[in-house]
């Protein structure tokens, strides 16, 4: 018994979405700051109050969704929505996560709680009114993300590339325009009131800009910038032996990757309509997996080996 309400909660928290607070690391990754002990305590921090925003968020969303998800095939078994846990226990929840959160935010720092403040502030009205008219929704989701990107700046005290931070941007908006086009496809207009606005051309429209702006904005970056580099004796190495090395573009090797896993995100969408659940496409499709798990590791080597 005990077991069961300790899932449904961690239901209602959808820990399984923790995983876009990754983005917190941005700042320490690209700085070539990732096994710098101190820094990296700190963006866990940020991430767990991150975390914790998130999930007052989702449980906010549950609550004031809570009849649109009733109609809906998949989320019609969110505890919310089943009833399984009661409107009263998910409002006392969110109210003691806030809390919490943004009390644990103003110990770290105020910058990071104005931060903090600012996202729940921002998913409070998503949830109430910005998620009702098209496209300002997809925009909101995107800037929760520059939101945490700059946690991760606040956190580290390291800044990353205009560029880079672009293609965060981008691709966010990109990911929110293939979760509303699969919603239009697998329920129809009924399951929000901004898809009454939205038809399958203006969303084919949006997932081609953001996915184009999503690529070029990132191979700018890898022309334009040089990363942050740790210093390592194979650093030094290469230095040594050809002084230019590390001016050269090798970053725009990544290039190929990106634009596959924004090619392979489209592909499951359309064939699947897989695009309402973005996280489970990102840890469950084994060639979406490989070419993430591939692009971390060529930027890694480039950051801390070369």
């Amino acid at each position: 018994m005990v077991s069961r309400r300790v899932s449904l909660y961690l239901r209602l928290l959808r820990v399984n979405q923790w995983i876009k607070n990754l983005v917190v690391f941005t700042a320490i990754i690209f700085s070539g700051k990732l096994f710098d002990a101190e820094l990296t305590v700190k963006s866990f921090y940020a991430f767990f109050i991150f975390c914790l925003l998130s999930s007052t968020s989702y449980v906010l969303n549950d609550i004031i969704d809570y009849q649109f998800d009733r109609k809906h095939p998949i989320k019609r078994y969110r505890p919310v929505a089943s009833g399984e846990i009661t409107i009263p226990q998910a409002t006392f929840l969110a109210f003691v996560l806030t809390i919490v959160s943004l009390v644990v935010a103003l110990i770290f720092a105020r910058s990071l709680f104005f931060l903090a403040l600012v996202f729940i502030l921002l998913h409070f009205l998503y949830s109430l009114y910005l998620k009702r008219y098209p496209v300002i929704d997809i925009f909101t989701i995107s800037f929760s993300f520059m939101v945490r990107t700059l946690a991760g700046e606040v956190a580290s005290g390291y800044h990353i590339p205009i560029w880079l931070f672009l293609t965060i941007f981008f691709v966010s908006l990109f990911m929110a325009a293939i979760k509303r086009q699969a919603e239009l496809g697998v329920v129809g207009r009924g399951a929000r009131t901004a898809l009454v606005h939205y038809n399958k051309h203006f969303l084919d429209f949006l997932t081609y800009t953001f996915a184009t702006a999503t690529i070029i904005a990132y191979a700018t970056y890898t022309y334009v910038e040089r990363p942050s580099q740790a210093t390592t004796p194979l650093t030094r190495f290469f230095v040594d032996l050809y002084p230019d090395f590390e001016a050269r573009k090798w970053m725009m090797v990544t290039i190929p990757l990106v634009v596959y896993g924004i090619s392979r995100y489209a592909q499951l969408l359309y064939e699947k309509a897989e695009g309402e659940r973005p996280e489970k496409i990102i840890t469950t499709d084994p060639p979406l997996v490989a070419t993430v798990f591939l692009w971390g590791t060529v930027i890694i080597g480039l950051i801390y080996l070369f």
